[in-house]
């Protein structure tokens, strides 16, 4: 199958579903919901202080989809321009309730050290591109997939700053494209990747020294 199948088989899935949005189809909208809500709850959670204001904002935020969805001209896609409507809000509430998280937040800086991109696959790689090339020893796999490991990891994340937080979860916790992420946050794909890896890289610390606590 040719590589641009998948794309061109999303922009016509979205394309129907747009047509049945704009016709009122109730159905439509809440798989839409259903299908994004528990995402974009996540991601709102990296902005604003509590779980309940993340529900706000997500909730805000699928006001203004249906309110503009006539507006949306299919520039990017439709989760895209969902997330990116979320991101705008949850920057609102963040600064309302006294959580600022300004833009810059999504430029990388240059003083968080990275772990060597050896220890990564490749952009070519055909299935895990950016993802950790092996887990270093001692990782036991059954460890790593514990839960107490689980809730490791998703505490790591949330310690990450700003935008490396919101660039990891969209890319390894909703598995979204590069491209998707750009779209949704207004950065560059050079941002995303620096963001992305410096990110990979604190939670691969993060976990290695849980690790090594774990096993003296």
């Amino acid at each position: 199958m040719p590589a641009a199948a998948p794309e061109m088989q999303a922009l016509a899935q979205d394309s129907a579903l747009l047509e049945a949005l704009r016709a009122g189809d109730e159905r439509a909208f809440l798989e839409l919901v259903e299908s994004l809500h528990g995402g974009m709850v996540r991601f709102a959670r990296g902005f604003v202080k509590t779980d309940a204001a993340a529900e706000d904002v997500v909730q805000d935020t699928w006001a203004v989809v249906l309110q503009d969805i006539d507006r949306f001209e299919g520039r990017s896609a439709l989760r895209s321009w969902i997330f990116g409507i979320l991101g705008n809000l949850a920057r609102t509430r963040a600064a309302k309730d006294g959580r600022c998280v300004p833009l810059s937040a999504l430029q990388p800086d240059d003083c968080d050290a990275a772990v060597d991109p050896s220890e990564f696959h490749p952009e070519s790689h055909p299935r895990w591109a950016g993802h950790w090339a092996k887990a270093p020893e001692p990782w036991p796999e059954a460890r790593l997939l514990s839960r107490e490991a689980l809730g490791y990891i998703r505490d790591a994340i949330e310690r990450l700053p700003e935008g490396q937080r919101a660039v990891i979860r969209l890319r390894d916790v909703e598995g979204w494209t590069s491209q998707e992420v750009c779209e949704a946050l207004g950065v560059s794909e050079v941002n995303q990747r620096v963001l992305l890896h410096r990110a990979r890289s604190r939670v691969r610390r993060e976990i290695a020294r849980h690790v090594e606590r774990r096993n003296p």
